[in-house]
């Protein structure tokens, strides 16, 4: 019992002693490691100018961009309207004296790029064949393909420069899908009397006035969604400018349509005050006219009666697979299939007819030729041979019974 009470009375202890010890140690502070966040950045861009073409090398390394400010500070507004993505500035020099700038600008897509084509482009430069389209005036060449558009700037333009430019259209990439149709508004454009070299289409207020926009662009209100196409027509009275506002929705459209006629009404003494392009139009001649979610404007020095036959010319169209595509639709590949399975079937029954005829003719006329009827059906069905023996008919007629006359 003494022994117990000992070893008891010594647990008891210890366990005291270890209560005191953890009273008189210092906590210990557990750090967390902190929980890391990956942050993925966005991929360089890709390089959009080649190194060295048809004899011109790069003189400096070249500038890539996704500031728009940096390689086009004075349109920064209109190429954020247009979806610009990143560009690429580059300076070629060829022999001694020649030297060359290329600045070639991405967008979101094909819509995009044209759209700052067009805008940067004045009306009257010169048609050039390169990419989806060029103009060219003195040392400057503009062009665009796909969703890339090219501005370049030679000291010396010669004959070759077309071709030299066109190995650069050569090298752009090529968007594919969505990315790869042209703004579907362009398509109400008439194509009679229309000069194509005129051609403008925004998604912005900048882009619109860049582009020559006949109306305001805040009587446009383009915050509403809205997108325009502009283009000048050479009629026989003279010329007239096609402005199509597309809206998102026939209600906008409706309002728009009244705003901007309620507009043009007053004359000059309009507020906001008139542009350049209303105050040299002949005020007989302007009209508004609206289709579905289209409000188009005429203006321009055309006489009235030519002007309502262009305006009256612009319908919309809600079925949108008329829209050319640049690849072809599930719908054109259902057709093209169903077409061949047809034209199949209408040749091999031609074929079946003709030869017939041929084979069933022609075993006509040979059997005509023989003397025999054009049809077999009247031919024996068996040919026999007589192969019996002259005594067989003998010994026929000995048992025949013989009658009494």
């Amino acid at each position: 019992m003494r022994f117990s009470a000992a070893i008891l009375g010594s647990v008891v202890l210890a366990c005291g002693a270890a209560a005191a010890a953890a009273q008189t140690s210092p906590a210990k502070t557990v750090f967390h490691k902190p929980d890391l966040t990956t942050i993925q950045l966005p991929p360089a861009p890709k390089p959009l100018l080649p190194t060295d073409f048809d004899g011109w090398v790069q003189s400096s390394p070249p500038k890539l961009s996704s500031d728009p400010a940096e390689i086009d500070p004075n349109d920064v507004a209109a190429l954020k309207e247009y979806g610009f993505s990143y560009g690429e500035v580059a300076n070629y020099k060829r022999d001694v004296q020649e030297t060359l700038t290329l600045r070639a600008m991405r967008f979101g897509d094909m819509s995009g790029a044209y759209g700052a084509y067009s805008c940067f482009r004045p009306n009257g430069w010169a048609k050039e064949d390169i990419g989806e389209g060029a103009a060219s005036d003195k040392n400057r060449v503009l062009f665009w393909k796909g969703d890339t558009v090219v501005d370049a700037n030679d000291s010396h333009i010669g004959p070759m420069t077309a071709g030299e430019l066109r190995s650069v259209a050569a090298h752009l990439p090529v968007p594919t899908g969505n990315r790869a149709l042209l703004p579907p508004i362009l398509y109400y454009l008439p194509t009679t009397n229309l000069d194509h070299q005129t051609t403008h289409y925004a998604e912005g207020p900048a882009g619109y006035a860049g582009g020559g926009g006949v109306l305001p662009p805040s009587l446009v209100d383009f915050d509403k969604g809205a997108e325009t196409a502009t283009a000048n027509y050479s009629l026989t009275s003279g010329p007239a400018v096609l402005t199509i506002i597309e809206y998102p929705t026939p209600q906008i459209a409706m309002a728009q349509e009244a705003r901007i006629r309620d507009y043009i009404q007053p004359g000059s003494k309009a507020q906001p005050p008139w542009t350049k392009a209303l105050t040299d139009s002949d005020q007989a001649s302007l009209e508004v006219r609206r289709s579905g979610v289209l409000v188009t404007l005429v203006s321009g020095d055309a006489i009235p009666d030519e002007s309502h036959r262009l305006i009256e010319m612009v319908h919309y169209e809600a079925d949108l697979t008329k829209i050319p595509q640049p690849t072809e639709s599930e719908i054109s590949k259902t057709g093209a299939l169903l077409l061949g399975i047809a034209t199949i079937v209408i040749v091999g029954a031609i074929a079946a007819i003709l030869l017939g005829f041929f084979l069933g003719g022609g075993r006509a006329l040979w059997r005509v030729a023989h003397g025999k009827p054009a049809s077999s059906v009247y031919d024996e069905e068996f040919i026999h041979l007589d192969l019996r023996e002259p005594w067989d008919e003998t010994r026929r007629a000995a048992h025949q019974p013989h009658t009494k006359g």
